[in-house]
């Protein structure tokens, strides 16, 4: 099932909601800079091994350098979105896209306690309408190949999987629009 876009109005400035399969309602708007604290207090409600497959690394917080792209999107080439059940922090995803807008990065993480409930369905459906949106031709996920949820949430969105070039323990998950 796609999430329901209820109201998606210029996402750079707007807030607007999500409904996941479940009936979950995540209000969802662009992440800035005054968010950092409450991103970082997110990825510390990330499991261990959500943290490592989304970093590619095994700290136990996550670093201001890690959330840098998460706080400062153009946009255009790239949106970072926070989603929130209440007031609660519960998703957090990004979009990076190449400079000829021809190919862009997803990735999405899901606080712990509100893991198998669609709210990472509805997160990836919205960075793959974004991506649409902007004309991009291909969205791809580099997942750890030890990362099953993902490749299986990605796989079932119609993504095809693919070998890594050099690294035989990741895997790129792709889709192409046009």
């Amino acid at each position: 099932m796609t999430a329901d876009v209820t109201t998606l109005v210029n996402t750079a400035h707007h807030a607007f909601e999500l409904t996941t399969r479940d009936g979950l309602v995540i209000t969802v708007r662009p992440a800035v800079e005054a968010d950092e604290a409450a991103l970082s207090a997110f990825f510390d409600q990330v499991s261990d091994e959500d943290r490592r497959f989304r970093f590619f690394a095994a700290g136990e917080h996550v670093s201001h350098d890690q959330l840098d792209p998460l706080l400062h999107a153009d946009h255009f080439r790239s949106e970072s979105f926070v989603g929130f059940a209440g007031d609660e922090l519960i998703a957090s995803g990004l979009l990076a896209c190449d400079g000829k807008l021809d190919t862009a990065e997803v990735a999405v993480s899901v606080r712990a306690d509100y893991r198998g409930r669609g709210a990472g369905w509805a997160m990836l459906d919205l960075l793959a309408q974004e991506a649409e949106r902007r004309g991009v031709r291909r969205v791809i996920s580099i997942e750890s190949r030890d990362n099953h949820a993902a490749i299986e949430l990605e796989r079932e969105k119609g993504f095809t999987p693919e070998a890594f070039e050099g690294d035989p323990t990741l895997v790129v998950l792709s889709k192409t629009y046009r």
